[in-house]
Parts: C-alpha cells; structure tokens; sequence
C-alpha cells in the first residue's frame, strides 16, 4: 500500500503488527454486549442523564418518518449527509440497544443500505469518507446480529469501495501526513471500518489498523507539550472527539490503544476545554471557533481515563441545566452531537455521585498556539476571566489575532471575538478561504483580518502572514494576572519593537499596555477591543461602554490618542453581518525613531 509508506514517518508509540491480543466479538466498538445495563444502572439513578436518553429516544422516534438520506451536495462537500448518517445510524443502533425495539434497527439498517448505494463518499473532500464510514461501520458492527448475510455484505463492500480504496490513492489520502483534525477524523472513521469488519479479513483489517495507529500520531503532536490546542475551542471539539472514539474503540475491541493515550499532552487537553470556558457560558473563541460553549461528552471519557472528575464539572452544570425542549436545538447544546450516545457509555463508566469545582484559577499553554487564561472562579457567571492569545496566522483555522484578548467582568463579556464565518458562506463567492500566505484572499475577510479584533493594527496592515508572537512573561499574583506578548513579527516592516502586556489587578480590572518603537517612518497605529456593549465617546476622550444595565469607561494615559467608535458593517459583500456588535478604541501617529507607551485600562463604574 503506497500510504503505508507514506505513514511510516509517524511516531507510533505501539505495532498492531505485534498484537497478539484476541478481537472481541460483535457489537465490540464503544460498547460491549451487555454492557447496556452500565447505562441503565446511571439513568435510573441520574434524572440528567436519563434526560438525555429519553431525548435520543424521542428523536429516533422522530427519525422513523424522515425519507432515508439521499447524496445531496452542499457546494465540494457531502459532509452534511454524511454527519446526518453517523447521527442518524448511531443513534437509531444506541436506541435498539437500549430498549429491545426492532423498529430503530430496521431503520438503521434502511439508512445504511442508502448511503451504502450513494455512488461515492466523495473522496475529494475526504472528511466525508471519514463520517460516513464510522456511521456504517458502527451499524455493522452494533447491528450485526440483526442483519441479514446480504445486508452484512453490502455494507462491508460498501466500506471497503468507498472508504479503504479511495483512502489508498495518493490523489485522496494527504490527510495521513495532517497534524491537524482531518488526520484525526479520516483515520478515526476508518479505524471503525477496519475494526467493524476485522473477522471478514482479518489480516487486512490488522494492516490498516497499524497504519491509523501509526498515522494519527502526526496530529497528537499539536497537544504537546501541555495540552494547548492550536486550533482552538471548536476544532479541539472535532478533532478530539474523534480521537477519543478512535481510541476507545481500539480498547473496546482491542484492549488497547497501542499507547495512542499516552502521547504528550494529551490526557491533559481536558484542561484546555474547560480553561477555554468562560463564566458566561461563552468560550474564548479565537481562530475558526463561535463563541457559545456546549457540553462535550469527550470530557466524560478524559474525567474516567484520568479519574480526574472534576474536569466535568462545567460539562455537568450544562447537563442539569438543560431546557425542557433542549432537543430543538441540539447542535448548540452538545459538541458534535451526533456522538451523543458516547456521552450516555463514558459517564456511565463513572461515579458523578460527588463532583466538586476545579481548584485551579490559571493555565498558560506553550505550543504552537500561546495562550494565557484566568478564571477567578468556577460557580458565578459574575467571575472575571481574561483570555490572552499569541501564535500565527499560518496555525492551521487560524485568524489574525494575535495579541488579542477576550475579557468578562460582572457577568458581562466586553472583550469579545467576533467569531468564524460559514465556510460555505464564502466559498460559494469565490473567496479564497484557504491560502493563509502573504496577501491570501482568505485576510480580507473582515472576520478573521486583524482589523476586527482586540488588537493592534499598525500602519492600516494586515498582520505579516508568517509571523509568530511569542508570550514571553506571565503574571499569576493576585495583583497581577496576565502575560506578556512579543509582537514585533507581526509588524516587522512598520516598527523596530512593539511588546503588549494584558493584565488584571487585584480588583480584576483590566489594564493593556503596548509599548512602541518605531523604525525610520511615522507610524499610525490602531488599537481596538472589539464588543457588543453599546459605546459613547465621553468630553474627556474615553468611552463608555453599558451592557445589561452594567457599566465600564475605557481610558487612556496619553495624550494624542483620538477615541473612536467604529462599525462592524460588512466591508465586503461576501462578509457575515455583525449585529450588536462594534469595535471601540484609539488612534495615533507616533513620530519615526521614537517609543510610544500606550495604556488603556477599563473601569467599572457604579
């Protein structure tokens, strides 16, 4: 196999080729045979969890009037078919096991035989392939007993044509050498394959195995060394859970992961998920990420790997608080709900009888993506939080928002970031979303160029392509908690140095201050916080910002610096509309081969 070459560079902590283990016996992903009753025991006893099954039920029920799913595309892509079919098929199989019902499993099964008569998965965009191959292979392998010999076949064919070939030609498979989520969820979906269908070749299954194991490595590495995700809140949720399902079915059938779990940072990625959750209920969402944080039910599988529980202590205030019709909006509620059911066999693998709050107030991470973050609490939505960010705008789903910072004081976000836009929404115009080089048409999108967040724009430029901004100091005293940023490459052709220091005093009030040294030219200099307060610009030159009846001045230490309120209107016509939403701040020009000390601080007011 030529991708069995091109994987061998991968840092595989373990050979499936020396396995001498036995596979189990179908259903052997995730969830054993009689294993059910480790769930049924938690429902009985958890009226949150059992929330969460009744509502499974209710909408396979829903499920069983649907038309099975045609291949419809949506501009390259299938992958919304085929995250319908791994929510559909995984839900239905989960909703049989569970209650004996035969209708789930016929449905599921119907589902299956559809996509498995779909002439393709679409390779090109190989994310698909690798969604929908865990969706039949999940029903294979759950459903085995219920299917018939021709079904079986069909479905095993279907993984092998349209997932394990297409996976083995060069002109599909560059994700094997990705450090980033596509690795994760391509090997990942395959494995299921691999592993659902081990007995009908069993040498076969045993190579390809070897080569995922072998493959995903290459991604692990963006966790270390302490467990940052370089691609922030929303991908971490992609990536990592496909991660974890692939590491818990390499267990479940296996027994082991072959050491997958153990690669540095990794276990330890929990931490960042929760840190990347603000008091608000928002999450600090640089990069390709949107700001509401919903439940992930991978915090359940960290909290029992590690036996460190209170990782899911934010996961089980959303749990309990859910709404009635939480159901009506799924998608918002869960990360990646269409794993939903993974959530029901990982909290069940677990005592949540006594859950106490996290007792860590600061986390700094180092990789490939520097990040600062302080909670001051885990129980109030009225908890100060400051999220610090570094890194470069090449960072895979990165934007340009390095030295930016996402702020809440008294129950009220009024540093924000203004969030991803639809991919769709762009490249159905045209836009050339993915060149992240100098001049990439993807930095004139008003939501992911400099100019729309919380940071400096100098000389009215995007920041330089290639840059990366280091976090050189950190502060974790009570009366200094923050970090500061080396931002010089950022800006390298319009300053000789330019360092910004993000903190909060002992009063949790915020404080920026950006220290300049210009080069042989004048230079104009932009700061910006991006909010959705409303803002007025006050006689003294500061400006007020009200939101929810509470309110903040935004003030300055230096004269010459003109206040501004500016409007998030789309400059483009392929731009998302920003409602609610303005950046406020200053401007200035600082005269060539002189140092500017810029402080802006903002003040609660009664």
């Amino acid at each position: 196999m030529v991708l069995m070459l091109a994987a061998t560079g991968a840092r595989a902590q373990g050979s499936v080729m020396e396995w001498k283990g036995q596979i189990e016996d179908h259903p052997r992903l995730l969830l054993k045979a009689g294993e059910e009753v480790r769930i049924k025991e938690m429902i009985a006893g958890d009226e949150a969890m059992a929330r969460i099954h009744r509502g499974i039920i209710s909408e396979c029920d829903k499920m069983l009037a649907l038309p099975v799913l045609e291949r419809v595309m949506e501009g390259k892509r299938l992958l919304h078919t085929s995250r319908e079919a791994l929510k559909r098929i995984f839900w239905l199989s989960y909703s049989y096991r569970m209650t004996g019902n035969e209708a789930y499993a016929d449905r599921a099964v119907d589902e299956m035989m559809a996509v498995c008569a779909f002439t393709d998965w679409n390779p090109s965009h190989f994310l698909d392939v690798g969604e929908m191959v865990m969706a039949v292979a999940i029903g294979y392998d759950w459903l085995y007993d219920h299917m018939t010999q021709l079904q079986r076949q069909t479905a095993k064919d279907a993984i092998v044509e349209k997932g394990f070939i297409p996976a083995d030609d060069e002109i599909y498979a560059g994700f094997y050498n990705l450090a980033n989520n596509w690795n994760q969820v391509c090997c990942g979906g395959l494995l299921y394959g691999a592993l659902a269908t081990y007995e009908e070749h069993p040498e076969t299954a045993c190579g390809l195995t070897d080569l995922y194991v072998k493959s995903v490595p290459f991604a692990l590495a963006c966790y270390a060394p302490d467990g940052g995700y370089p691609e922030g809140f929303n991908y971490w949720g992609y990536g990592t859970s496909f991660q974890v399902m692939m590491i818990a079915a390499l267990e479940s059938a296996m027994g082991t992961d072959f050491g997958l779990s153990r690669s540095p940072g990794f276990l330890d990625t929990a931490a960042f998920v929760q840190f990347m959750t603000a008091p608000t209920g928002e999450c600090f969402n640089f990069s390709d990420a949107v700001p509401y944080a919903p439940c992930n039910p991978m915090m359940f599988w960290f909290a029992s790997k590690t036996g460190d529980i209170q990782r899911i202590w934010l996961e089980r205030r959303n749990i309990e608080n859910l709404p009635d019709d939480f159901m009506d909006d799924v998608s918002h509620r869960f990360t990646e709900h269409r794993l939903l059911p993974s959530l029901m066999i990982f909290a069940s693998a677990m005592d949540m009888s006594i859950l106490t709050p996290p007792e860590e107030h600061f986390r700094v991470y180092e990789g490939r993506t520097p990040l600062f973050i302080y909670r001051s609490g885990w129980e109030k939505r009225e908890d100060a939080y400051l999220g610090i960010k570094g890194g470069s705008p090449t960072t895979s789903h990165a934007h340009m928002d390095a030295g930016s910072f996402v702020y809440e004081y008294n129950g009220v976000r009024w540093s924000a970031d203004l969030g991803m836009q639809d991919y769709h929404s762009l490249e159905s115009r045209g836009v050339d979303l993915w060149n992240q080089g100098e001049g990439g048409q993807r930095w004139d999108v008003f939501r992911l160029g400099n100019e729309s967040h919380s940071t400096l724009t100098i000389n009215g430029k995007h920041h330089k392509a290639r840059s990366f901004v280091p976090i050189v100091e950190t502060w974790m005293e009570r009366d200094r908690k923050g970090a500061r940023l080396d931002m010089t490459s950022a800006f390298s052709e319009d300053v000789d140095s330019l360092t910004r220091e993000i903190w909060l005093d002992r009063k949790d009030r915020l404080h920026v201050r950006d220290i300049i040294r210009t080069g042989k030219e004048q230079t104009d200099v932009m700061w910006v916080m991006t909010t959705t307060a409303q803002a007025e610009i006050l006689p003294d030159g500061s400006i007020l910002l009200e939101k929810d009846g509470k309110k903040m001045k935004l003030e300055n230490n230096m004269e010459g610096l003109a206040p501004h309120i500016w409007t998030n209107d789309p400059p483009h016509d392929y731009d998302a509309p920003n409602p609610g939403t303005c950046r406020v701040g200053f401007t200035i020009d600082i005269p060539a081969a002189s140092e500017a000390v810029i402080e802006v601080s903002l003040v609660p007011l009664r």
